[in-house]
């Protein structure tokens, strides 16, 4: 009995062999997939906008604008680094809706160059980051935990005002103050 067993067992692997002997090469069937576009030769605005760190140095803050005041100068601005008028009326104008009369050649370049390389806030103060309100709320306790008075929230929560409604210069400077250090242990905090 345990013979024909073996037997059948034998048979049967014998014919499922013969079930995968080599066919001619089906076509794979088509099925409907979502395929990604291939990479474009430009990246995406926001890939070429660098990000402001917290902990970053003065000569780093000034190197994220290096890409805006590039676009800006071949846009037609000239000397954008020490011509600071003109960009703060090009920034004020280009928040307002485009006119084609009322535009200059500044806010023109302004409206195109800052989307693309105007530098982003640090990661924990974007307003795309979901964890940016409890971030603010970590520095607000720490700036009072080291007696900053008056503040509070913004209406957005990703700020906060200094002196909230009292003339308390000395409070707003202590704040100012120690704002980079309440940042930075914030941030650690969450690590």
């Amino acid at each position: 009995m345990r013979r024909s067993h073996i037997l059948v067992a034998a048979f049967a692997l014998t014919a499922l062999t013969g079930c995968g002997s080599p066919k001619q090469a089906e076509a794979p069937p088509k099925v409907a997939t979502l395929v990604s576009a291939a990479p474009s030769a430009s990246p995406s605005p926001t890939s070429q906008r660098p990000r402001h760190r917290l902990d970053e140095t003065d000569e780093e803050f000034k190197a994220l604008f290096d890409p805006l005041y590039k676009c800006l100068e071949e846009h037609g601005i000239d000397n954008p680094r020490n011509n600071t008028v003109t960009l703060k009326k090009a920034s004020d104008a280009a928040q307002r809706p485009a006119t084609s009369k009322g535009d200059t050649t500044a806010v023109t370049a302004f409206r195109f160059c800052e989307p693309l390389y105007a530098p982003l806030p640090p990661w924990e103060k974007d307003p795309a980051n979901p964890e940016a309100r409890d971030f603010n709320l970590a520095v607000m306790k720490c700036l009072k935990a080291k007696g900053v008075k008056h503040l509070e929230p913004t209406d957005d929560g990703l700020s906060y005002s200094l002196g909230a409604g009292q003339d308390d210069e000395a409070s707003i400077v202590q704040a100012m103050r120690l704002e980079p250090e309440c940042e930075r242990e914030a941030a650690a905090a969450k690590k």
